[in-house]
C-alpha cells in the first residue's frame, strides 16, 4: 500500500511538470537597463521597470506566438552621470550588456545625451530594440529622420528637450502676461541637454513673446556656487532667472536665492527639486520656485490625470518611499509595456517585426497617450487624453506642490515669492 502511495504521488509530479512545462519552460525575455545608476533618475527608473515586469510576469508574462515567457531585468551602471567619465566608458557598458547578456532589448538606455547618440550606432549595429527615457537631446530625433532605416529600432518614450523648451517658454509667456516680466537670465549645467534647453527656451520667448535674454551662464557638473550668477542677474535687472540642472549640487542654487532674496522669479528645472522629500532635505526653504516635472506621474501626483497618480502611489506602496525623480520613472514603467505589448503583436522576438510594431504604439499610459512621431519620439503636448505631456509646477512655502501649467490639468496659478512684490507690474 505505502508503494501504490509512492508511485502515485510520484505520476502526480511527473504530470504537474508535463503540464505546466509549456508555461515555463521558454527562456526568459532579457531586458537590459543599462543607465548611470548611482543618479536619481537612474536608479528610479530602474525601480520603475521592474515593477512593470513584476506585473507583468504576475499575470503570467509576455505571450510570443503560442507561448507565455517571463521577462528578467539585467541592469548594467553605465555611470555617465558622473563628473569625468567620458562617453567611451558608457559606451563600453552599452555594448557589454548587448554581447554579454544577449538582452532582447534596452530600456532606460544612457543618462546623458552625448551616449545616447554615440550609443545609437551600436542600437544599429546589433539591431537591439531600444527604448530611451532619460536623454533628451534632439538630435536623437534629427539622426533617425537622416536615416530612418539604420536607426529603425531605436524610439524615445521620455520627454525632449524641445518639448520641455514649449512648456518653459508659454510659463514664461504666461508669467508676462500675468506680472509684466519681460527680462530673463539664464543658468545652466554645461552639458548638452541642459545648454539647448535654455538657449531654445530663451530664443522662443524672444522672438514670440518679446522677452529680452539679459545674460546667461553655464556651470559645469559638480559646481556648488552660484552666488555671483545670481547677482549678475540681479544687476542685470533680470526678473526671471531660468536654471537648467540635473546634478545633486544645483539645490544649492534655489537656497542662495532665497537667502539673497534675488528680486527675480526662479523658472526652470532643478533636479533634486522634484519630489517631495525635497522640503525636508533643504529645511523648508524653496517656497516659490517654479520647476518643471518632465512627464506626468514622475515624482509628483496629478488630479485631474488619474493613471499618473496611480502609478506615483503605487510607487510608494511598493518601495515603501515616494518617487524623487521628476524625469525618467514615468516613462521608464510604460516602456516595459509599449515592448511587451509589440512583441505580442509581433508574435516575435524578431528585432525588425517588433521595431515594426513599436512604431504602430497607440496606448493610455501613465505619461498620457502615447504614440510615436516620425523621428520614433513619443509625442508630447498639453493634454494628457491626446498626447503624452509634462507640467510646470509652484512649491509653496507650507511644502506643496501646484501644478500651474498645462492648464488642462492646473491646480492653481502663480504666485510670487513675498520679497518681489516690488517687482510686479
Amino acid at each position: 500500500m505505502k508503494r501504490l502511495f509512492v508511485l502515485a504521488n510520484l505520476m502526480i509530479g511527473m504530470l504537474s511538470v508535463l503540464l505546466l512545462s509549456p508555461l515555463y519552460a521558454a527562456d526568459p525575455i532579457l531586458i537590459g537597463v543599462p543607465t548611470a545608476t548611482t543618479s536619481l533618475e537612474g536608479r528610479e527608473s530602474v525601480k520603475a521597470v521592474q515593477m512593470a515586469v513584476n506585473e507583468i510576469n504576475d499575470k503570467g508574462g509576455v505571450k510570443v506566438g503560442q507561448e507565455k515567457r517571463l521577462l528578467e531585468v539585467v541592469v548594467s551602471d553605465l555611470r555617465d552621470s558622473s563628473a569625468g567619465v567620458p562617453v567611451s566608458e558608457a559606451l563600453l557598458g552599452l555594448e557589454k550588456i548587448i554581447t554579454d547578456k544577449k538582452v532582447n532589448a534596452i530600456l532606460v538606455g544612457p543618462f546623458r545625451s552625448e551616449s545616447l547618440l554615440a550609443g545609437m550606432d551600436i542600437i544599429a549595429k546589433h539591431k537591439v530594440p531600444l527604448l530611451a527615457t532619460i536623454a533628451m537631446s534632439p538630435k536623437f530625433e534629427e539622426k533617425i529622420k537622416e536615416d530612418p532605416v539604420k536607426y529603425k529600432h531605436c524610439f524615445r518614450v521620455c520627454l525632449n528637450a524641445q518639448s520641455l523648451v514649449g512648456y518653459l517658454a508659454q510659463t514664461l509667456g504666461f508669467m508676462k502676461e500675468e506680472f509684466g516680466f519681460e527680462k530673463l537670465y539664464v543658468m545652466t549645467q554645461d552639458v548638452l541637454w541642459a545648454k539647448a534647453t535654455g538657449q531654445g527656451a530663451a530664443k522662443v520667448a524672444s522672438s514670440k513673446m518679446g522677452i529680452e535674454l539679459v545674460g546667461s551662464e553655464t556651470y559645469p557638473t559638480g559646481a556648488s556656487d552660484f552666488a555671483p550668477g545670481l547677482m549678475k542677474a540681479k544687476m542685470k535687472n533680470a526678473q526671471v532667472i531660468m536654471p537648467i540642472f540635473d546634478m545633486p549640487q544645483s539645490g544649492i542654487l534655489l537656497k542662495q536665492w532665497k537667502s539673497q532674496k534675488i528680486p527675480s522669479m526662479l523658472c526652470g528645472f532643478i533636479s533634486p527639486m522634484a519630489g517631495q522629500g525635497a522640503w525636508k532635505i533643504f529645511e523648508g526653504k524653496i517656497g516659490g520656485l517654479l520647476n518643471s516635472n518632465f512627464e506626468l506621474g514622475s515624482a509628483i501626483p496629478v488630479e485631474k490625470y488619474p493613471p499618473a497618480t496611480k502609478f506615483y502611489n503605487d510607487y510608494q506602496k511598493k518601495f515603501g518611499v515616494p518617487m524623487e525623480a521628476g524625469h525618467g520613472p514615468a516613462p521608464s514603467y510604460d516602456s516595459v509595456y509599449i515592448f511587451a505589448e509589440a512583441v505580442e503583436r509581433a508574435g516575435s522576438l524578431d528585432p525588425d517585426k517588433v521595431a515594426d510594431e513599436l512604431k504602430k504604439t497607440d496606448r493610455v499610459g501613465v505619461i498620457g497617450r502615447i504614440k510615436f512621431n516620425e523621428g520614433n519620439q513619443v509625442i508630447y503636448g498639453a493634454d494628457p487624453k491626446e498626447t503624452a505631456a509634462g507640467c510646470v509646477y509652484q512649491w509653496t512655502d507650507d511644502g506643496k506642490r501646484v501644478i500651474v501649467f498645462p492648464k488642462a490639468i492646473a491646480e492653481g496659478k502663480v504666485v510670487l515669492p513675498e520679497w518681489m512684490s516690488a517687482v510686479k507690474k
